[in-house]
């Protein structure tokens, strides 16, 4: 048995979750997700917990159980708190700003990368510090994609450090040229 499958998710008041015709729906103060639920999974819901319960042993219904619960439990705590990444960005002229729902970032390239921001996903940049980029939604997925494709435009540099990197990341630095 999945150990994070057996755990049970604990809804608080004010959030709504709904499971009908292959599909999970919360509701809650910040937004609404929806989700496909995985085959040979079910639901059972004592109260204001949730568990996950499968149907049989086999191999892809015991992944998925495990899954759906961690799915789950991101989906009550996005709608509830919401999720964040933060990145910095490091460089000399290296620096990001607003425009409508457009994030545009001059990363020393020859023109500026323009982003527009995916539905249900607000980045925030610090606006006295422009080297300080937000990403904020409801949810996890969805957060963690627009951060990782933001730093995918100017990956920390192995010998300079320069570029875009999350809030914390350690780069390695290698050693340059030896001098003789």
């Amino acid at each position: 048995m999945s150990r994070i499958g057996k755990k049970p998710v604990t809804v608080p008041s004010g959030v709504d979750v709904s499971y009908a015709g292959g599909e999970l729906k919360v509701k809650g103060p910040k937004g609404n997700i929806s989700r496909k639920i995985a085959h040979g999974v079910s639901f059972e819901r004592d109260g204001d917990v949730i568990t996950v319960v499968r149907a049989n042993n086999s191999g892809p219904v015991r992944a998925a159980h495990g899954l759906m619960r961690a799915l789950l439990a991101n989906m009550v705590e996005g709608v509830t708190k919401g999720f964040t990444k933060n990145l910095e960005i490091i460089g000399v002229g290296y620096k990001a700003e607003i425009k409508g729902r457009m994030l545009v970032m001059n990363l020393g390239f020859s023109h500026p990368i323009k982003y527009p921001f995916p539905d249900g996903i607000d980045i925030v940049v610090n606006p006295k510090d422009r080297t300080k980029v937000s990403v904020q939604g409801i949810d996890k997925e969805t957060v963690g994609q627009v951060a990782a494709e933001l730093r995918g435009y100017r990956p920390p540099d192995s010998y300079k450090g320069k570029g875009v990197r999350y809030v914390g990341e350690q780069v390695r630095l290698k050693a340059g040229k030896s001098g003789q």
